[in-house]
């Protein structure tokens, strides 16, 4: 069996990676402002308190974090706080053992933390604004 040791293809796995992750984070951040009071609405309708405070935590993060995780900037704070975000909001948008229907997003969106936490815990890569600033 042969070892994944090539730096230059780690580098474009991270890179590949944040961009994937950042697919899914940053067109999220957009709609919300697009949608800004259809968001306050879910968000209320789950019972969360200050929903347009909810509703603005969840467009920083998403569009924000996602941004500096995309460029590679501050990753592992960037990353750390997607992650948090993500299984929180998990918990709460998501609960299949009360709506058997949503496990698949439940693992789904626990497996987007696996691959943010991963980033929080080993940084962005060689193809990063981090890297270039050391």
């Amino acid at each position: 069996m042969s070892k994944l040791n090539n730096p230059s293809l780690e580098a474009t796995f991270a890179l590949i990676g944040r961009a994937l992750l950042a697919l899914l984070f940053i067109p999220a951040g957009f709609g919300k402002i697009g949608g800004f009071a259809g968001t306050v609405g879910y968000i209320a309708s789950k019972g969360i308190p200050l929903p347009e405070v909810a509703a603005a935590i969840a467009i920083v993060v998403e569009l924000g974090f996602g941004i500096l995780l995309l460029i590679g900037l501050q990753t592992r704070w960037a990353a750390l706080g997607i992650a948090l975000f993500t299984v929180i909001i998990t918990f709460i948008f998501h609960p299949f053992w009360a709506v058997p229907a949503e496990q698949m997003s439940f693992f789904k969106n626990m497996a987007i933390a696996g691959g943010a936490f991963a980033f929080a815990a080993f940084g962005a890569g060689r193809f990063s604004v981090d890297a270039r600033r050391g």
